[in-house]
Formats: structure tokens, C-alpha cells, sequence
């Protein structure tokens, strides 16, 4: 069976790739191929994640996105502390700082671009 991913739609899509490759995505596909993107496709490890114009769904399917959140994302990093103290630096949103859960990980929360949650975790 071939592979599936999720694809979000955004607002900026060059302001979503920009926060996603600080996540540690990198771009791996763009279409057009020139100029604007209304389309990139992201991997990361064995993840991987599509950014689409939000214009995309109604043009196509005669759906309109809602408004924010749409989606939480959950993403495991080598340290929580210094992702949020670099995202932060970066200008963007620290929504919850870390934390240890009961369920034995360190976990905050930053805002995409969009202001879907993503969640920061490393197991302790």
C-alpha cells in the first residue's frame, strides 16, 4: 500500500513552509514549479506533510476552510526547553510552556502560522 499524509490548508504558504522547516521538515516538492507555491509537500524522518492554499477546497470541491484551529500536530524533539526558546526567538507564539505530564513526557505548545496548536514533546 502506498503512503498517506495529511494536508493542511493555509492562508501564506511560504510563511507555513518557513515555521514547518524550522520544525525540521524540509520541502521536497512545490507546485508550480516556479513563482508562488500553491502546493509544497514536506518530509521529516518518515513523516510527511502537505501545505495547500486554502483557495484549494472551495476552487475544487466547493468547501470552505473554517477558521483556526483546524488541527493539532505532535511532534517529538531532542528538547523541549531549547525548540520553544527557539521558536520564540523566531516571533512565534509559545502557547503553553513546558510542562512535565503525567504520562512521562516534557510538553508545550507554539502556534503555527495559521494558530493550530503544535504540540512539543520529548520523553523523559
Amino acid at each position: 500500500m502506498g503512503k498517506a499524509f495529511p494536508v493542511l490548508y493555509v492562508t501564506d504558504v511560504r510563511r507555513s513552509v518557513e515555521f514547518y522547516t524550522l520544525l525540521g521538515y524540509e520541502p521536497t516538492y512545490q507546485f508550480p514549479l516556479e513563482g508562488d507555491p500553491h502546493y509544497v509537500g514536506l518530509e521529516r524522518g518518515d513523516s510527511s506533510l502537505g501545505l495547500s492554499d486554502a483557495n484549494w477546497p472551495e476552487a475544487q470541491l466547493g468547501i470552505t476552510v473554517g477558521a483556526a484551529p483546524r488541527f493539532e500536530l505532535f511532534v517529538y524533539v531532542d528538547d523541549v526547553e531549547a525548540e520553544v526558546e527557539r521558536f520564540r526567538a523566531a516571533g512565534h507564539p509559545v502557547l503553553q510552556e513546558p510542562a512535565t505530564m503525567p504520562w512521562g513526557e516534557r510538553q508545550a505548545y507554539l502556534a503555527d502560522p495559521e494558530g493550530n496548536p503544535i504540540a512539543l514533546a520529548t520523553p523523559i
